[in-house]
């Protein structure tokens, strides 16, 4: 009797254990499924709300998409509200950017569910480096430009409004780039001087768009930081600094080629 009971009880175990596996297996993703979470991340002097044209196009196409709003008072706390945002994905996240956000992307790009990074129209330096040293290497339009970068007597920085539209966001509506001159969010001198302490593109797979009319960053410089990191690069001929909000069709189609290719 107690044998029939152990072999009974024995079987019931091998079968459920059967069951879980077999569950399991039907639930996991198959290895090579596109990644479903993206975190977009913005750049200075602007906020995430300039992602809305890509962040509709890729929930339309059943991403799931979340936006970082950094604070733009020191690159570790941006770093920080990035790493916060990608503790609430719940698997393997496509980690894009925009300009400074590039920086951003590349400390908080270590971080274990991102499997591809995206630079849009942005900075990739490597350990020890700062994006102000770089680009004073290979200067921009604005950067040579009197009195089109203003500051703070308390070491903030901002776009003159005036030259807002024609420099940022030359094929952006006018009205549009005028208001989001005068919405600026006031950001930190010191973000573009912090080198950086580890660089997520050496050891991740990158996507680069150059905004082949960005007068805020050097194209050239956009050039040099997308082939060293080796990443598929796409050149959009015509694009502002605004390429994000200008052109989103274009930036989206990048996005969803990460989150398809990426591993």
């Amino acid at each position: 009797m107690k044998r029939n009971l152990a072999m009974t009880l024995s079987t019931i175990l091998l079968a459920s254990a059967g069951a879980v596996t077999q569950a399991s297996a039907q639930d996991a993703p198959p290895q090579n499924a596109p990644v479903h979470n993206i975190v977009l991340v913005h750049g200075a002097w602007v906020d995430g709300s300039g992602w809305k044209p890509v962040y509709d196009r890729l929930t339309k196409d059943g991403y799931h998409v979340t936006i970082v709003q950094e604070p733009l008072g020191s690159l570790e706390d941006d770093v920080a509200a990035t790493k916060r945002v990608l503790d609430q994905q719940n698997g393997p996240t496509i980690l894009v950017a925009h300009s400074y956000g590039g920086s951003v992307i590349t400390e908080a790009g270590v971080h274990p569910n991102v499997v591809g990074l995206v630079y849009v129209a942005a900075h990739a330096p490597a350990v020890g480096e700062d994006e102000s040293t770089l680009g004073k290497g290979m200067p921009s339009y604005t950067s040579k430009q009197p009195g089109a970068i203003m500051k703070t007597g308390d070491g903030y920085t901002y776009l003159n409004p005036a030259d807002f539209p024609s420099d940022f966001a030359a094929d952006l509506p006018l009205k549009e780039a005028q208001f989001e001159s005068h919405a600026q969010i006031l950001t930190a001198a010191k973000v573009f001087s912090t080198p950086m302490t580890v660089a997520a593109w050496t050891s991740k797979p990158s996507w680069g768009i150059v905004a082949a009319d960005d007068k805020i960053i050097n194209p050239d410089l956009e050039r040099w930081y997308y082939a060293r990191a080796h990443s598929h690069t796409t050149v959009l001929a015509g694009a502002s600094h605004s390429v994000y909000e200008s052109r989103p069709k274009e930036v989206t189609a990048v996005i969803e080629d990460a989150a398809k290719h990426a591993s």
